[in-house]
C-alpha cells in the first residue's frame, strides 16, 4: 500500500523540485557503526550476523518516513512498508540479486530471508528481483573496510530507492565496527534524515 504525498503542502517542495532536475540527484554518506553487541547477540543465538544487521537496518528504515518515499512518474508516494533487495554473495565470487520481505519479528524475517539466500547461492546469473519501488537496494562488501563508496548508475533509469552498503567488520580495543554507506535521493531527503536513520540504526544494534 502507498499514499500520495501532496507536494504543494510539503515543507520540502522547493528542495524536491530543485533536486528532481539533477542528472545525479543521489548523495552519499559513509560512517562507522558499532556492532559489538549485535555481533555477540547473533553468535550467541546462532543467527546469521548478516541477516541480523540487515533486519535492524530495515527496521530503522521503516521508522524514518523519508526512507519510505519514492518518486513514481513525477509524484511522491509514501509506502506503508519498505523491503530489502540485497545482493547475495556466492562461493564462486559472483553475486545475485534477491528480494526479502520485511517482517517486524526477526525470527520470521530470518527464516524467509535464509531460504531466499539459499536459492540465490544455488543459482547462477543476476536474476533481478521484480520488487517494485518499495525496496532498499542493499549490498555487502565484507572484504573491505571502506571509507567511501560510489555506485554504478544508469541515469536513463528513473530510480529513487535508497542504497545501503555494509563493509568489513574490524575490531579495535575490544569493540567491533563496520562501515556503513548510505546513498539517498536528495529530492526526497536531506542529511538530517540520514542522520536520524544512522542514530536509530546504531541504537537498534546496541540494544540487545
Amino acid at each position: 500500500m502507498r499514499t500520495l504525498l501532496d507536494i504543494e503542502t510539503w515543507n520540502r517542495k522547493d528542495q524536491f523540485r530543485f533536486f528532481s532536475q539533477f542528472e545525479e540527484p543521489f548523495f552519499g554518506i559513509t560512517v562507522q557503526v558499532d556492532c559489538t553487541e549485535a555481533y555477540a547477540y547473533a553468535k550467541a543465538n546462532n543467527h546469521s550476523f548478516f541477516l541480523y544487521y540487515l533486519y535492524q537496518s530495515l527496521k530503522a528504515a521503516n521508522q524514518i518516513e523519508p526512507f519510505k518515499y519514492r518518486i513514481v512518474e513525477g509524484d511522491v508516494y509514501q509506502y506503508d512498508i519498505v523491503n530489502a533487495s540485497p545482493t547475495i554473495n556466492r562461493p564462486d565470487g559472483t553475486f545475485g540479486f534477491s528480494y526479502m520481505d520485511y517482517h517486524p519479528d526477526f525470527e520470521t524475517f530470518a527464516t524467509s530471508a535464509q531460504n531466499t539466500m539459499n536459492e540465490v547461492r544455488n543459482s547462477s546469473g543476476l536474476i533481478p528481483a521484480v520488487s517494485g519501488e518499495n525496496v532498499i537496494h542493499y549490498s555487502s562488501i565484507p572484504w573491505i573496510n571502506f571509507t567511501s563508496l560510489s555506485h554504478a548508475r544508469s541515469f536513463s533509469f528513473k530510480d529513487s530507492c535508497p542504497k545501503i552498503s555494509f563493509g568489513k567488520m574490524v575490531e579495535t580495543n575490544g569493540r567491533k565496527q563496520m562501515p556503513l554507506s548510505i546513498h539517498a535521493h536528495h529530492a526526497l531527503m536531506d542529511g538530517f534524515h540520514v542522520g536520524q536513520y544512522i542514530d536509530l540504526y546504531q541504537q537498534l544494534l546496541s540494544e540487545q
